[in-house]
């Protein structure tokens, strides 16, 4: 399919290969944004997500760069990764982030630009924190995404980055996403850390939702697993 928009040819519906090396029990989606190809006002998004199983460790997405809609071409903006990682058992035990790629018509500062050969890489890691919940504290976990830099440092930002449209259809965009080896409190003013593990500070005492240590660094409460383990360490749960 052919169509002109305004002195500019789009002469092909043309993709960018998107791949994701993810950790287990991780998955990804990817929802695209589109904009008007010319002055016509027809923004659009669409979620894409992957037909591997649920598991896959090396997920692949064909992510359009142009659409027509009812007589309307759009060109590709920003794509937004939806990322899962499930940390337990149940449905509900899953942790959510996003990371973002964005598609700019002239180069800025910070846009990448491809090599030679091969994929245009994007590091992450993903950080598990965990916390307890409700009155019988029940341990849950949080997921936080961010970005690497080339030497591996953590990064403030999320995952992704910008590139540059000019030469972008057919090429590969690889996300090589980690997973931190220690799991941290998610408030750290909840939590000592020693050599048997986390424990939970007592606060104002048990019924004290926020626990806080400050003030009270020698007291401890017990709390429990998800599997219903009342424990005093995590995550060994007994020292």
């Amino acid at each position: 399919m052919a169509w002109a928009v305004s002195g500019c040819s789009l002469l092909q519906t043309e993709s960018l290969n998107f791949q994701a090396e993810l950790p287990e029990n991780f998955t990804i989606s990817a929802t695209t944004y589109y904009d008007a190809a010319s002055g016509e006002s027809c923004p659009g998004h669409k979620v894409i997500k992957s037909d591997q199983p649920k598991g896959t460790q090396l997920i692949e997405l064909k992510l359009p760069l142009t659409e027509k809609v009812k007589g309307c071409s759009r060109v590709l903006k920003s794509v937004v990764l939806n990322i899962e990682g499930q940390w337990g058992k149940r449905d509900l035990d899953i942790g959510l982030q996003r990371g973002a790629l964005s598609i700019r018509d002239e180069p800025t500062e910070t846009t990448r630009p491809f090599p030679a050969s091969g994929p245009l890489v994007f590091l992450g890691q993903c950080q598990w924190l965990f916390r307890t919940m409700g009155p019988y504290r029940y341990i849950v976990k949080v997921l936080e995404c961010r970005a690497l830099d080339a030497n591996g440092v953590v990064q403030k930002s999320l995952m992704g980055g910008s590139m540059l449209r000019d030469g972008l259809a057919g090429r590969t965009v690889k996300l090589i996403l980690t997973e931190a080896k220690e799991e941290l409190p998610a408030v750290g003013d909840n939590w000592i850390k020693f050599p048997t593990g986390w424990k939970r500070c007592m606060g104002k005492g048990l019924d004290d939702l926020y626990g806080f240590c400050r003030g009270n660094t020698t007291d401890f409460k017990p709390f429990k697993m998800p599997d219903g383990r009342d424990c005093t360490v995590y995550p060994n749960c007994t020292e």
